[in-house]
């Protein structure tokens, strides 16, 4: 089969398109002819090297998390009525950016969602609606949303709007910002100027927002913290400019600010009541609404991998296998 391969760690060059043995699927697993697959920041800090301790890969390795397609075969145990159907799903170690991948078979495509949909909706989907189940509620609050204008900031500033939230999104430029209003926010917020969280500030009446959607990581999550409402919320959970954003324990422990980390978004280390098929129920119901930027063919990865790295994406970016 046709695959992409990260072939060692560096920039989006590393990939190539190779032919590579066809997967064979495990007890409990299915083989699945890929049409699409996602593609998400955290993808190409992997990559590039980074993330070890959260994601045990090494070179060679074939990328692609999220995917979404036709099962050809199943595995031992796996009834054989699965043969035929199209399912959304997650690999359990990458793999998706391939013409076959297994997974565990856990919901097949609703009628009423088209594929591009639910695979775009299907990871960043899982963790904004983790997000909503762990943060306080969202009703009449003032909500701050970093990384305003990517996949999942975009589902955010959904849930917090229909939540009756008051929403503040920051994001850089007036594209993104101007996208941002279109899913629900009332406050837009450019974080490429100086001083910005003095806006952030004035939106609060000084008092400061009361639950913090960090997805943009580093300095500007710094920031993002210091106008966080003393006995606010705050979710560190992104990491697009190196690093999730550094928050002193003792000063959230002092300031009453309780701190979630990518830890506490990783089903396989936290209790969660979200399941795949919550994920396209709400986006069948049109709760969670992906908006999708560009579809690249699979030979066309690295560029996809560039595009995501220089943030000149608005929104979500999906891979075409087939």
């Amino acid at each position: 089969m046709r695959a992409a391969v990260v072939t060692a760690f560096g920039g989006p060059e590393v990939i190539e398109v190779r032919e590579v043995p066809d997967p064979v699927p495990a007890a409990g697993q299915v083989l699945v002819e890929v049409e699409l697959a996602d593609l998400i920041f955290v993808e190409t800090a992997i990559r590039r090297g980074g993330h070890g301790k959260f994601f045990e890969v090494e070179p060679p390795y074939v990328p692609g998390s999220n995917l979404g397609g036709r099962v050809r075969a199943v595995g031992p145990g796996v009834p054989a009525d699965w043969i035929g159907k199209t399912v959304v799903g997650r690999p359990p170690n990458f793999g998706g950016h391939a013409e076959l991948a297994v997974l565990t078979p856990e919901v097949e495509l609703p009628p009423e969602l088209a594929l591009e949909t639910a695979v775009a909706v299907y990871g960043d989907g899982f963790t904004a609606l983790m997000l909503e189940e762990l943060a306080p509620s969202m009703t009449g609050r003032n909500v701050l949303i970093t990384a305003s204008a990517g996949g999942m900031g975009l589902l955010l500033i959904q849930l917090a709007h229909q939540a009756g939230a008051h929403v503040i999104a920051a994001a850089r430029g007036e594209e993104k910002l101007a996208l941002s209003r279109a899913q629900g926010a009332d406050v837009l917020i450019d974080y490429s100027k100086p001083g910005w969280e003095k806006s952030v500030l004035e939106a609060t009446n000084n008092q400061g927002a009361d639950i913090v959607f960090e997805g943009a990581g580093g300095e500007l999550g710094a920031t993002a913290f210091t106008v966080t409402k003393d006995g606010g919320w705050f979710s560190a959970h992104g990491a697009p400019s190196g690093g999730f954003a550094p928050i002193d324990p003792a000063t959230a422990d002092r300031r009453g600010i309780t701190v979630k980390g990518i830890m506490d978004l990783r089903a396989d280390s936290t209790t969660t009541k979200v399941t795949a098929h919550n994920v396209l129920t709400r986006a069948a119901k049109g709760d969670l609404r992906p908006v999708i930027d560009r579809i690249y063919p699979l030979a066309q990865l690295p560029d996809a991998h560039q595009s995501l790295e220089n943030r000149t994406l608005r929104g979500k970016a999906l891979i075409r296998i087939r």
